[in-house]
């Protein structure tokens, strides 16, 4: 019978002891999505907000209590804010200027990074660290330097000025080329034993092993050239080379000199939509780049 007993008092005790852990992960568990909800709603409430503008009337946008959903839904402010703006001229200029400067960088990255992974010769990592040096300089600083080169050049209002001052990035020379290091270096000895080029061993192996970091590279890159805005307001202000983001910003006045707010916002979200979507369908592959670049073996 005490035998019995102690089993039974040890079986509850367990019981217990499982049902308090259970209780505990579902607490955390409950605490921890809560905390996501809330940070999801932070992020996500100026997307709604600028959306939420977009839709209203001038007169309502001004009004001292602001309503969280519009009276009158007025769809029509963003077909007048793709007109008033000229919005298709400004997606192609900065098309042609991101997709351009986009290959153009890939380019000289690959070749850069394939270069201080594989090759050797003298001052290899001095060089190298000098180039990483320069990180830790602000851009801002060259704006003044490059600006006077450029006008020197002739190139101010030219395609020109916006794609070749930023084609080489230190950061992305150093992603790629800690990506490359992760391959092993036997593969670039038997390549070359078996009378294999530089160029068709990075372009046979290094690059298709490298590809996820490389497409997030071509996303960032992307992403850099259409939210460009203080070197394109800088040296580029004609209607035929103006990009999005600085042609924005004067696009929408009244006679008055006010701002029609709608009618901006709604030009926002236009221009927002597309690196939302990239962002939305290509997460994965610009964490998967940055992950594995970080990762050594």
């Amino acid at each position: 019978m005490a035998s019995n007993t102690i089993a039974t008092m040890k079986e509850k005790n367990m019981q217990s002891v499982k049902t308090a852990s259970q209780i505990g992960k579902v607490m955390a568990m409950i605490l921890t999505y809560a905390f996501l909800i809330v940070m999801a709603i932070i992020v996500l409430f100026p997307f709604y907000w600028m959306i939420n503008s977009s839709l209203k009337t001038l007169d309502e946008y001004r009004q001292s209590v602001p309503t969280f959903w519009p009276k009158v839904v007025m769809f029509s402010n963003y077909a007048e804010a793709f007109s008033a703006a000229n919005l298709g001229r400004l997606f192609i200029n900065t098309m042609i200027v991101g997709i351009i400067s986009t290959i153009l960088s890939l380019v000289i990255t690959v070749i850069t990074a394939f270069a201080f992974a594989r090759l050797e010769f003298k001052g290899k990592n001095i060089l190298f660290a000098g180039l990483l040096a320069t990180m830790m300089i602000p851009g801002e600083l060259f704006t003044i330097t490059n600006y006077s080169t450029v006008t020197t050049f002739g190139w101010i209002n030219t395609y020109t000025v916006l794609i070749v001052p930023f084609l080489v990035s230190v950061f992305y020379i150093y992603l790629l080329r800690q990506n490359f290091m992760q391959i092993p270096n036997e593969l670039y000895l038997a390549a070359k034993v078996d009378g294999t080029s530089d160029l068709k061993y990075l372009w046979k192996v290094m690059i298709p092993l490298s590809l996820p970091t490389l497409i997030s590279i071509t996303i960032l890159k992307m992403m850099g050239a259409w939210n460009s805005y203080i070197w394109p307001r800088l040296v580029a202000n004609d209607d035929a080379h103006k990009l999005i983001t600085n042609g924005l910003r004067s696009a929408f006045t009244e006679t008055t000199g006010d701002v029609n707010y709608p009618v901006q916002m709604a030009a926002v979200a236009l221009v927002s939509a597309p690196l939302f979507l990239v962002f939305v369908f290509l997460r994965k592959y610009i964490m998967k780049g940055v992950s594995r670049s970080g990762i050594k073996g």
